[in-house]
């Protein structure tokens, strides 16, 4: 006997005229899929919010979207700085800039040294940046003290906080820089500390210092730089972006790389509380199993008779199953809907009030949480719903189509 649509949706019909009839014990497997469904959403929604809060603070902190350089920079520039020096229209930034979804092109220039001042002298990791356009790059960068590098003020410097205490320096004091020229001799300038920038790193901060371009070139008597790196107007728009760029440019013999082949800790720290996510989806997937099926076991016993007299009139085995699964799955879609529901707007409510958040380490002020629904998030969250639901019903209905009619007729007579 072929089975069509109007078959198919018949029996829908009658699973669902069965959950209403049996409302009570359907109304606890629908709480406890809605439940878990509101779980789940509550708990990576939060995550998603840190993965999204993590990757923006991280490009907002001078990482930026993507890095234009000569290939092998990554690799060897720490040991042979010098090598990869290059003119920025060499880097095709002019070209690059004009680019419609490119905000601007930052120049940078690595380079390490001594800075002294009065006796004290430590040795220092510098960066020589475009004030101008370091403001678009680093636009959460912490100024714990004084203010940022400007462009009319040619030997401003910008310290770290944990260098400037361990040099003894303040905002408005002189200090004296000094490092190795291409050549292999030796040049020194003198600075004025416009402010000091604190990281999440305190190691970092221990060390670092920002000059501007033109002084870290006069500083070092070179006239290029090392990258430069583009900052785009959206996030999302990184990958269409570099495969635009790796096409138009890729006979240039120019590198592009994009932010998250950079973002170590970041890659880490999704990895890790991606795997926490998944744990709790299977510890709720096992609460809705284990629910579902207790209530879809305890409604096969209970209607032992009814199932008797069906088959004895002649309905098919098949039927029976497919009836007990769609009872399972018509709970498993209410529950899904109604956890999405209830769940988006909890989300929302929560957000609205905001989750207090204790300050990072190396940071000395806290911030506000929220939570992040995503329609690929509440997708998942309803498919978990009618798959586990699904899952737990296949053998209570296997139970059902399997039983004798003479004994099921007989139950509790």
């Amino acid at each position: 006997m072929q089975v069509t649509w109007a078959d198919l949706w018949s029996e829908f019909l009658n699973a669902f005229r069965n959950i209403v009839r049996q409302y009570r014990r359907s109304l606890f497997g629908i709480s406890a899929v809605a439940f878990g469904v509101i779980a789940l959403l509550l708990t990576a929604g939060f995550v998603e919010w840190i993965f999204w809060a993590a990757r923006e603070g991280t490009i907002e902190e001078g990482l930026g979207h993507i890095h234009v350089m000569r290939p092998g920079y990554l690799e060897n520039g720490q040991a042979d700085p010098y090598k990869y020096l290059t003119p920025e229209s060499a880097l095709r930034v002019p070209a690059i800039e004009k680019l419609p979804a490119v905000r601007t092109a930052a120049p940078r220039v690595a380079f390490t040294g001594l800075v002294s001042h009065g006796e004290t002298t430590l040795s220092f990791i510098g960066e020589g940046v475009s004030p101008e356009k370091e403001r678009i790059l680093s636009p959460s960068l912490q100024i714990s003290a004084g203010r940022n590098l400007t462009p009319e003020d040619a030997k401003g410097i910008l310290l770290g906080r944990g260098l400037a205490e361990n040099l003894g320096a303040k905002v408005g004091d002189k200090v004296v820089l000094m490092a190795t020229t291409p050549s292999g001799g030796f040049n020194a300038v003198e600075a004025n500390v416009r402010g000091l920038f604190s990281t999440v790193s305190k190691a970092y901060d221990d060390s670092a210092l920002r000059v501007p371009l033109p002084l870290a070139q006069h500083l070092l008597r070179i006239s290029g730089v090392h990258l430069s790196i583009l900052v785009l107007d959206e996030t999302a728009h990184t990958a269409n972006m570099l495969k635009k760029l790796r096409a138009d440019f890729k006979d240039t013999g120019i590198q592009f790389v994009p932010w998250y082949e950079l973002a170590d800790f970041y890659n880490k720290t999704v990895t890790l509380m991606s795997q926490q996510v998944m744990v709790v989806e299977l510890i709720i997937a096992m609460v809705i199993i284990l629910s579902i099926s207790n209530t879809m076991t305890m409604n096969v016993l209970e209607r032992t008779s009814e199932i008797g007299t069906c088959l004895a009139i002649g309905r098919r085995r098949l039927q029976i199953l497919r009836q007990f699964v769609y009872e399972g799955l018509t709970i498993g879609l209410i529950g899904g809907a109604l956890g999405v529901l209830v769940g988006w707007l909890l989300a929302a409510l929560i957000s609205w009030i905001g989750i207090p958040m204790p300050p990072p380490p190396g940071m000395t002020e806290g911030y506000t949480g929220a939570i992040m629904l995503t329609p690929g998030l509440a997708a998942q969250a309803f498919l978990l719903a009618l798959a586990t639901t699904l899952l737990a019903s296949i053998y209570p209905a296997w139970r059902a189509s399997r039983m004798e009619i003479v004994d099921a007729l007989r139950h509790q007579r």
